[in-house]
């Protein structure tokens, strides 16, 4: 010691400076956290909303990203705007007008499900903003296609019989057509809604954008049999431009395993 007696003002000082520096040798500092720090776009499936990813979207933002999680005109809490008229051309735009006024710039661009349809057109939109791509357990459609066209027999009946009764949408499945665990059943239950049929109609546009973002990942959930999810697992592990991963569980992997599927969007981000 050297026998000099330091101020208050100046021990409190001193006592700030210790904590700051063991904080910079075992903590993040501000200046990491803001390079660190990614954004992420979650686009859900068929009858879904933005509500499906509310646990993903907290571990996420729990750890310093921001997570924007849009929900499609005519579903979820946005239900109430049902039409005819609504199209995927619709549910491009609503996706594309997140990114557009909240100037979204380099972020990680995820769809579900019915979302690969949506984000394939986001990124002919804004490819140059995308840094990542992520397809979880998704479709991937060819220039031209129609969901229709892709469509399994149930959802394919499930139109016709829309259109037959002159209706503009087709009711939410029961959650075990998803293969979702049982204690969360009661609860996707309650929040899925009715998927306008008007989607199914309109050919995609593309040009190839999302194979040329720069990072592209596919999550395939092997709890679910679905031969469109299988046939876009098997094309993307076998091209040494994608990463792969599988995830032991129903379609909905989001909300049988939020943890995972936090750690596999960081890991693609």
């Amino acid at each position: 010691m050297d026998g000099m007696q330091h101020s208050p003002t100046r021990r409190t000082a001193m006592v700030g400076a210790g904590l700051a520096s063991v904080a910079l040798g075992g903590m993040i500092t501000p200046a990491q956290a803001q390079i660190d720090r990614k954004t992420f776009v979650l686009v859900h499936g068929s009858s879904a909303g933005g509500w499906c990813y509310r646990r993903v979207s907290d571990i996420l933002e729990s750890r310093g990203h921001k997570v924007f999680a849009p929900t499609l005109t005519g579903l979820g809490e946005r239900s109430h705007l049902m039409s005819g008229l609504i199209t995927l051309d619709t549910h491009i735009t609503d996706v594309v007008n997140v990114i557009r006024w909240e100037n979204l710039d380099n972020f990680v661009l995820v769809g579900h499900s019915y979302g690969g349809w949506i984000i394939s057109g986001v990124a002919e939109q804004v490819e140059k903003k995308i840094s990542s791509i992520v397809f979880l357990d998704a479709f991937m459609p060819e220039n031209g296609q129609r969901v229709l066209d892709t469509n399994s027999p149930r959802s394919r009946a499930e139109i016709e019989e829309a259109v037959r009764k002159a209706e503009v949408s087709r009711p939410a499945p029961h959650p075990s057509v998803w293969k979702v665990n049982e204690k969360d059943q009661p609860w996707v239950q309650e929040k899925f809604t009715a998927q306008p049929i008007g989607v199914a109609f309109t050919p995609i546009k593309l040009t190839g954008a999302r194979d040329r973002v720069p990072k592209k990942t596919y999550v395939r959930a092997t709890g679910y049999d679905n031969q469109n999810f299988e046939k876009a697992y098997d094309e993307t592990k076998a091209d040494p431009s994608w990463r792969t991963f599988e995830m032991p569980c129903g379609h909905e992997v989001m909300i049988d395993m939020p943890e995972r599927t936090a750690e596999i969007l960081l890991q693609a981000a």
